[in-house]
């Protein structure tokens, strides 16, 4: 087996001149295929990227306002208990007000009844000595007589 060199030329020559068309037209384009596929990847993993710190800084903003409405909640909670603490202390100091009106009025009311008692009591009284005095008068006494008028007047105011 003898080495041919004309044979080896040729291909030698053949494999570069398909060397040189498959840069030209394959290699070429395929690399440039390749790149626009590369740039096209990486501005897609850029545009997830900017997706991911878009989506952060949201997520950081509604994490933000949640806490402010916590403590928006919690100082409205605090508001109405105050504003519920006030009514009540209102409510007593109204119906305090108003036992003392109407421990008043009863106060008054059974004044009122006592003087009238009072009143109606003399009245009695009066009546009563006037009949018995009538009696007295109209009767001639002596010593036992007079003691059964006493003890039955005596009597008669008792029962009044």
């Amino acid at each position: 087996m003898e080495l041919q060199w004309q044979q080896l030329l040729t291909h030698a020559l053949g494999f570069l001149i398909v060397l040189w068309i498959l840069k030209k037209f394959a290699w070429g384009p395929l690399l440039a295929l390749m790149e626009e596929r590369r740039t096209k990847i990486a501005d897609e993993f850029k545009g997830i990227e900017d997706e991911k710190a878009n989506v952060a800084g949201l997520t950081a903003e509604y994490e933000g306002k949640l806490k402010n409405i916590d403590v928006e909640r919690r100082a409205r909670l605090v508001e109405a208990v105050d504003e519920g603490k006030k009514i009540a202390e209102e409510i007593k100091a109204a119906a305090r007000e108003e036992i003392k009106y109407l421990g008043e009025k009863a106060e008054d009311e059974l004044a009122r009844d006592v003087a009238k008692a009072k009143v109606q009591l003399k009245n009695d009284m009066v009546a009563m000595t006037i009949v018995a005095t009538e009696k007295i008068i109209r009767e001639k006494l002596d010593d036992q007589k007079h003691r059964e008028l006493i003890g039955s007047f005596i009597e008669n105011v008792e029962k009044a």
